[in-house]
């Protein structure tokens, strides 16, 4: 069998979108959580899109909610931060 590199009527297709890539924002934000006195971050989701954070997660109280919300946007790259972070 013979495998021929695809071509789409004898052109090179066009890239129309390019998705960038997250994985180093979503890195820095963990490691910054991850690294940071006076929390427990083992319990914490971090997800981005584009320069957007999501966070999820439990964490023991409201003051560590609000430590872990100003460690995320004092990270480069960060503009903005949804949550879904609960005490418990």
């Amino acid at each position: 069998m013979v495998f021929k590199p695809q071509r789409f009527h004898d052109e090179k297709p066009v890239v129309e979108l390019e998705h960038q890539n997250e994985e180093p924002l979503e890195t820095a934000v963990a490691r910054q959580l991850a690294i940071s006195q006076g929390m427990d971050a083992s319990r914490l989701t971090v997800t981005a899109s584009g320069s957007t954070i999501f966070l999820s997660g439990t964490m023991t109280n409201e003051a560590e909610i609000d430590r872990a919300l100003e460690i995320v946007l004092a990270v480069p790259g960060v503009e903005k931060i949804t949550h879904d972070l609960q005490v418990g």
